[in-house]
């Protein structure tokens, strides 16, 4: 049966995207229900890395999340060619998404927003009205419409999102309490063009990733336990093992349709060449829901498409540049992995503007734009 109520705002997913949108359209007034299909606290898979960029956007609550905070962090080239960057104040905080994500959504209700997980979205339609959003047994309308509900959810088949690549990511958890990683996070480039490793310590744990092109899973799968072994911890105790995908979006891609905005993840919003997404997701919600809050408090239709119309050129103007940056990285380590990775550990400059990317005080475009990083990315066109 429809529920007469109509929401300002109802924004699908609930992950850093979704959680942030929900807060901030409450914090400029809207009524907001926030829904998820799970039942949180949940577990997603991710490395968990926080950004500067990332501590920036979110709440200050949400920081107690962090496990740990790295001052060293080792680039390396198929398991060789190790070299350590150091800094002496901490440039990356390590969370477990479940706890994370369940501070953002703290943080929403705390700001006004109705929070219901559990809850699958089954479809979406649009009139003169507003939006109608189906659940299994329960029809909902809002005035806006925010979808964050990942790159193969409702919202953004709905709004007929293009993705120009995806990657397949393999993750293992592992049991090290007083490991010797306390504050170290590891970098590798791999065999496979594209590819890349990961080590992120956590309090008791590590998170343990390796991520390629997909339609190679085995190859995939060999990579990570290759990288488990080079790191001698291919016996070690696996608490948890996980995979998913990674999807970014094509340069012309919607943002929108009528009143539905996509943000994160179902937007496309990763930056390709390091895969990194919760700095984009966090960002792009911060926006949606600033604007699905003007424009459910809009006057009339002009109003308030303006207001939707100003997500879109927020999204193009703050964070595109960045996702076409990771681009033209991207293209460079796939076409010169040996010569980008001398660039980064092996050059004063490249070390520099990679810790200071981290931090949030440096963006990617500032790498793309290095001569030699433009000179390696023009190779083989």
């Amino acid at each position: 049966m429809p529920n007469p109520e109509p929401w300002d705002v109802i924004v699908v997913g609930a992950g850093p995207a979704g959680s942030t949108a929900a807060r901030v359209a409450g914090e400029a007034g809207a009524h907001v229900l926030l829904l998820d299909r799970a039942r949180f606290p949940r577990y997603k898979t991710c490395g968990g890395g926080i950004t500067g960029f990332s501590l920036k956007a979110m709440p200050d609550a949400a920081r107690s999340a962090f496990e740990a905070e790295i001052t060293d962090f080792g680039l390396s080239r198929r398991g060789r060619d190790r070299v350590m960057l150091h800094a002496d104040e901490p440039f990356l905080g390590m969370v477990q998404r479940e706890d994370f994500d369940q501070l953002l959504v703290d943080a929403a209700v705390s700001a006004g927003a109705e929070f219901r997980d559990g809850a699958a979205v089954r479809g979406l339609a649009e009139d003169d009205l507003g939006v109608s959003v189906r659940l299994l047994d329960e029809q909902l309308r809002a005035r806006v419409v925010i979808g964050a509900d990942g790159s193969n959810g409702r919202t953004s088949g709905y709004v007929g999102v293009e993705f120009a690549g995806s990657d397949l990511g393999l993750e293992v958890e592992l049991a090290a309490s007083g490991h010797e990683w306390r504050s170290t996070a590891l970098f590798d480039w791999g065999a496979d063009r594209g590819a890349y490793a990961w080590l992120f310590p956590k309090r008791d744990t590590l998170t343990i990733g390796v991520i390629q092109r997909t339609g190679l899973p085995d190859a995939t799968r060999a990579y990570l336990e290759l990288w488990l072994r080079q790191l001698g911890l291919a016996g070690a105790t696996r608490l948890r093992e996980s995979g998913h995908l990674t999807r970014w979006r094509s340069r012309r891609s919607p943002l929108r349709r009528g009143s539905v905005l996509v943000a994160g993840e179902a937007a496309g919003l990763l930056e390709p060449w390091t895969r990194e997404g919760i700095s984009f997701a966090l960002r792009s919600g911060a926006m949606a829901g600033a604007a699905a809050a003007s424009a459910a408090r809009a006057g009339d239709h002009g109003a308030r498409t303006a207001a939707l119309d100003g997500y879109v050129a927020a999204v193009e103007r703050e964070l595109v540049p960045q996702l076409l940056a990771g681009q033209v990285m991207l293209r460079t380590l796939e076409r010169t992995p040996a010569l980008l990775h001398r660039v980064l550990a092996h050059t004063r400059l490249g070390r520099r503007t990679f810790l200071a990317l981290c931090r949030g005080s440096e963006r990617v475009a500032s790498l793309a734009d290095l001569p030699l990083v433009r000179l390696l990315g023009s190779v083989g066109r």
